[in-house]
């Protein structure tokens, strides 16, 4: 993995590094280790996905095993190529690379429907005729028993013959489905008979119209860790009650390994929604731009608001990996790893949000001391230096001047009528005057310079701060996409009302602003700290040297205040 910035403290061993290294050390799996990650291409990643892409892939790199990127496509209607590409473009950013080629779920369609036909001659699965509704009226809940479907007891002769109906398309969607015999009375509903096979009559985007049965994720999961001797499946804590059904499928079927399921506590991130269906809701019904609206909490949402794949990874890494609870977690924390790392990496700039005219009354005082040297990062020469023109009229933010000359230093420490700032990497400069509109609005404010005073301290001359500043004949126009939370509640799914009903009016403002010249020449997703603003990063697709495009990535403190 490249740009990594990994610092956290050494903690102790999570329950799966100890259970791997059991396993290790008893020479269980041949002394190899296989992990998977297992997305269904419905949807483009998200935060959570991201721990899990932390988890099994970090796993196996520390262990020295593989881990497989494996689509779980069963379900045709709801899937897209589009996914696919983004899912493999999202874990190879974060810096991960699968073991062999991408594997798919459809890829074993052949062998899931034999091992079908396996539990159908075993007499441990049937064709059901009941509808939908009939089907979750006769499954039960739980606290009272199922009922067994008319079709449980039909002979293996007339369940093989109503399957191959099934596949050869002579019965509608919902008309049918096949079914696992299990235990209609079991307290765990997942194994009331299950449904293996159900029929859509849609075009798979790997097999096309090879099929018009698919089976279901539950009967396709367990069996795919199988056929790719999955060593430790590792799930989150709401599949652990499918955990018997999937080991029932492996204990009846041919299977060539025996993988085990291991379950962690899942990440949840507070003002955030993780839900593909809500998601989805959100990119449909516009109320982001799309998948990879730096609003959204998706990867490549993430990426374009300007995270880096070593900020995420630290913050996988801080949150503690559990067998028994979800991690409910502070976004802070996410936000804390953005700016530690970005404080460590991000070149600096400057760039004026809201101008206010300056006019240095003595350029000539400059002499040929036009061409400004100031440092890419304080404490990384490595980052090397830049030229920043400075001319007679510049521009200053409007927040960095005040009339009043009664304003205590400590209060504010910028810009006051009759006294010295400095100017960042620049002259120091004394406010003499100050111009208004017919409206009384300050419009201008002139200047005198200090010669001399580049770099230097004056004796006798004492600046209240330092302030950021660019030259307004060669700074350059620049659209600032100001992103803040989606949503203004903690926790947006709390309660009876949509979680639409919590979005943040003002997650989104654009606005020009002035930025010094060499920005023009930054590459999409370069990241820089604006100084004394926040972090910024240039847009990875809207971005040029015509019209540079900056996305804000975060600010420099946590000043967020929600309503």
């Amino acid at each position: 993995m490249s740009d990594s910035s990994e610092t956290a403290p050494v903690r102790a061993k999570h329950f799966l590094q100890t259970i791997i290294e059991s396993d290790l050390a008893a020479g269980k799996h041949g002394g190899q280790i296989v992990t998977r990650f297992p997305p269904e291409p419905n949807g483009y990643l998200h935060v959570g996905h991201a721990r899990s892409i932390w988890l099994n892939f970090g796993l196996a790199a520390a262990y020295g095993g593989e881990c497989n990127l494996r689509f779980d496509d069963t379900n045709p209607e709801k899937e897209d190529q589009a996914f696919i590409n983004a899912i493999q473009e999202d874990v190879k950013w974060l810096g991960y690379e699968w073991s062999g080629e991408a594997k798919f779920a459809s890829s074993y369609f052949d062998q899931f429907y034999e091992w079908a036909l396996h539990l159908i001659k075993a007499g441990k699965a049937y064709v059901c005729h009941l509808s939908p509704a009939q089907a979750s009226e006769f499954r039960g809940w739980a606290t009272k028993p199922g009922k067994d479907s008319p079709a449980r007891d039909r002979s293996v002769e007339d369940n093989l013959a109503e399957f191959e109906k099934m596949r050869a398309g002579e019965y509608a969607e919902g008309e049918c489905s096949l079914r696992a015999k299990i235990d209609m009375a079991s307290s765990n509903m997942n194994l009331r008979d299950p449904m293996l096979y159900r029929i859509r009559k849609a075009s798979h985007h790997q097999t096309g119209d090879k099929w018009c049965i698919y089976p279901m994720y539950d009967f396709a999961h367990g069996q795919e860790d199988a056929i790719e001797g999955v060593t430790h499946s590792i799930c989150t804590l709401e599949f652990q009650a499918n955990r018997p059904l999937y080991e029932w499928f492996t204990e009846n079927l041919p299977v060539p390994s025996m993988p085990h399921q291991y379950e962690v506590g899942r990440l949840n991130l507070n003002y955030t929604v993780t839900s593909k269906r809500k998601l989805k809701q959100l990119v449909d019904e516009s109320y982001v731009t799309g998948w990879d609206d730096p609003r959204m909490p998706t990867i490549s949402g993430m990426r374009r608001r300007g995270f880096t794949p070593a900020s995420i990874r630290n913050f996988c890494d801080m949150i503690p990996v559990s067998s028994k609870n979800n991690s409910d977690v502070d976004v802070a924390l996410l936000e804390k790893a953005i700016r530690d790392d970005l404080n460590e990496h991000a070149p600096r700039a400057m760039c004026v949000m809201n101008p206010l005219k300056v006019t240095v009354t003595n350029i000539e005082a400059a002499g040929d001391g036009l061409l400004m040297k100031a440092d890419n990062h304080p404490k990384k020469s490595e980052l090397g230096a830049r030229e920043i023109p400075f001319s007679k009229s510049l521009f200053i933010d409007r927040a960095d001047f005040n009339e009043d000359a009664t304003l205590s230093r400590k209060k504010f420490k910028r810009l006051v009528t009759g006294e010295y700032v400095r100017l960042r990497s620049a002259y120091i400069v004394r406010a003499e005057e100050v111009i208004k509109d017919q409206k009384g609005e300050v419009v201008e404010v002139k200047v005198s310079l200090v010669p001399g005073s580049v770099g230097n301290n004056i004796d006798g001359i004492r600046p209240r701060g330092v302030i950021h500043w660019v030259s307004a004949e060669h700074s350059i126009e620049a659209s600032i996409r100001d992103y803040d939370r989606l949503f203004l509640e903690p926790n947006p799914d709390a309660g009876d009302a949509s979680f639409l009903t919590h979005i943040n009016p003002n997650s989104f403002k654009e606005y020009t602003a002035y930025i010094e010249p060499s920005l023009s020449k930054a590459e999409p997703e370069q990241r820089f700290q604006f100084e004394r603003e926040g972090y910024y990063v240039a847009d990875r697709y809207d971005h040029n040297a015509e019209r540079p495009v900056f996305n804000k990535t975060i600010g420099l403190r946590d000043v967020w205040s929600g309503k």
